[in-house]
């Protein structure tokens, strides 16, 4: 059998889930939203979409958690 060079297709379905937040963090992430709305010139709508790009950046920067996954994996 021939060894491919793309493995097998991980799923990347979106998972739903249901959060609740401080009013506080409620509170910055619409302030946040105002602030990049104005520096982008584009309104966001939902300061609740940038709940996935925050996260995902939090985790692609920690170096500890990175090390972590390597040495685990």
């Amino acid at each position: 059998m021939a060894k491919l060079k793309l493995g097998a297709i991980p799923d990347d379905k979106p998972v739903k889930i249901t959060v609740e937040l401080p009013a506080t963090l409620h509170r910055d992430l619409v302030a946040y939203a105002e602030i990049l709305a104005r520096e982008t010139g584009k309104q966001l709508g939902d300061p609740m979409k940038l709940i996935v790009p925050m996260l995902e950046r939090f985790i692609a920067t920690d170096r500890e958690f990175a090390k972590a996954r390597r040495s685990a994996g």
